[in-house]
């Protein structure tokens, strides 16, 4: 089967290259009679839910789905962070594999792929292998843990941070309406070019074989994706109690206005937890919220202790060719039923000084951040309280970008994002550690990141909301958590407040019910 580069480029490529150098190697299939959620479940199978692997999808202005989707399993490393205690895990020599502690696990990373260097080959998507994973809202503990001494229990034991290596990955192209296989080799591990393209066609053939015809026999039919009836127009179902008790949001968000009256802080997002029970598989969760809420940011991980299934639509922190980007969303109304009452919800949201005042001060807080890692002068607001329009509501949404200083990286400016303003507050650090006396649970993955970092060093993070933690349960079915929070000022109603995150909460837990109903 015909790859790129050919033979003779990757001669070329290897020839140029140092010795940490990868060079992509990529074959085209046609996608017609494959999707990513079919990709997916042929690549890991429904018995191997502890596997790590992913699913990164994406829908843009609402309705248009992103160019590329990407997946991927069999990592060749992980990193496993838990309370300064590091695992690293390498699967290609388990002799290197090792338990350590670290004071900054994103600095680990770093090391594990400092000085490999990505071969360019034309025409492949800006993402073809590397880290993906997530690093939690209490990553921030590394960071800046001397600020915040009394974080609230740990009740799940989840990693603080879980990232797993890819050298090979499945690309969707969906205006190309192909599937890009592709894996990376290292010239420098073979004794000549001609060995390296052969081992990499190799590796290709076995992708491809695993897409293509996976399983035999009566397997075959048991682990393909069975079709489900869906029906958008139920109800969400009612919620549980959350982790903070009857009346204990209302009264979080009490001693919020408090501290804000007392000049501690100007806003806080205090969050509460939901949980739920479910036969419904996890896989197919995703494959309803999918359905239920497209967003720009969808993702299906399975990492150590369970799966993240999320819907985020904001970015956290994104590096591209030496451009730091963040795009803070803040403030929200729903859609129109039609394209009149779309207008006339835009222009009442735009016109609300509460809402207007809110989103400035949170840009304000994006451009610190990318302040501390851009070239002073050149950070730039290419849009500022310009709309974004999503299935079911639009937001307030600004851009700041910067250029990078000279040595430093993209997790640098990951560093500097953790956590963004929108799920903590302002002043930052003084609102954590009152998020941290007011909740009765540390946050875990949610308003954390969750994305990937590529070979060529840009990065792609979003924030972790709308997401749902989805853990083993010793009967058998499945605990879903889901984390929603808001924004606090002087004059919020604490009912209003607490309404706001039963809605985010249950909008997720409607996929919940859908994939019950669809394909319980």
């Amino acid at each position: 089967m015909h790859c790129l580069p050919t033979p003779d480029h990757f001669a070329r490529l290897a020839a140029d290259a140092g010795p940490r150098a990868l060079v992509p190697m990529v074959r085209r299939l046609l996608s017609d009679a494959l999707t990513p959620v079919l990709a997916y479940r042929r690549l890991v199978r429904p018995d191997e839910r502890m596997a790590p692997s992913f699913l990164l999808e994406s829908v843009v202005g609402g309705d248009r789905i992103a160019r590329y989707s990407f997946l991927g399993s069999r990592p060749i490393a992980q990193i496993i962070a838990r309370d300064h205690g590091v695992k690293l895990i390498d699967h290609q020599n388990p002799d290197r594999s090792r338990d350590f502690v670290s004071d900054d696990p994103l600095t680990e990373m770093q090391k594990l792929v400092e000085g490999w260097t990505l071969a360019k080959v034309e025409g492949l998507p800006d993402f073809t292998g590397g880290w993906v994973g997530y690093a939690g809202y209490d990553t921030v503990r590394y960071l800046e843990g001397e600020k915040l001494p009394d974080p609230p229990p740990d009740d799940r034991g989840l990693p603080d941070l879980h990232f797993q290596l890819y050298n090979d990955v499945i690309a969707f192209d969906h205006v190309q309406k192909t599937v890009l296989v592709i894996t990376h080799v290292c010239p420098a591990d073979h004794g000549s070019a001609d060995a390296a393209y052969q081992a990499g066609l190799a590796q290709l053939d076995d992708l491809t074989q695993r897409l293509v015809a996976p399983y035999a026999g009566s397997e075959a039919q048991h682990f393909e994706i069975r079709p489900g009836h869906v029906d958008l127009s139920t109800p969400p179902p009612r919620l549980p109690t959350s982790s903070l008790g009857e009346g204990g949001y209302q009264a979080a968000v009490e001693q919020c206005k408090q501290y804000i009256a007392a000049g501690d802080a100007f806003q806080i997002v205090p969050s509460q937890r939901f949980e739920l029970q479910t036969k419904a598989d996890p896989f197919d969760i995703y494959r309803a919220l999918r359905v239920v809420n497209p967003s720009p940011y969808m993702f299906y991980l399975q990492i150590e202790g369970g799966m993240l299934v999320g819907s985020s639509p904001e970015i956290l922190c994104r590096v591209q060719d030496g451009q730091v980007t963040s795009r803070p969303l803040a403030g929200t109304r729903r859609r129109g039923k039609d394209e009149v009452e779309d207008r006339a919800l835009e222009e009442e949201l735009l016109g609300d000084p509460k809402d207007r005042a809110e989103h400035i001060m949170l840009v304000d807080l994006h451009r610190n951040d990318v302040g501390r890692v851009a070239i002073p002068g050149t950070i730039k607001l290419p849009e500022v309280l310009t709309v974004e329009r999503y299935s079911h509501v639009m937001h307030i949404s600004s851009e700041v970008v910067g250029t990078m200083r000279e040595g430093l990286n993209c997790w640098d400016a990951l560093r500097v994002s953790l956590p963004v303003g929108t799920v903590s507050g302002a002043p930052k650090v003084r609102a954590m550690q009152i998020i941290d006396e007011l909740e009765k649970t540390r946050r875990g993955p949610y308003a954390g990141a969750v994305g990937y970092a590529d070979f060529a060093g840009n990065m792609d993070m979003a924030i972790a909301l709308r997401t749902m933690v989805v853990l083993p349960d010793e009967s058998g079915s499945w605990k879903v958590h889901l984390q929603a929070g808001g924004g606090i000022v002087a004059d919020s109603d604490p009912d209003a407040e607490h309404q706001e995150t039963v809605n985010k909460a249950a909008a997720l837990a409607k996929s919940v019910d859908l994939a019950q109903k669809a394909f319980g």
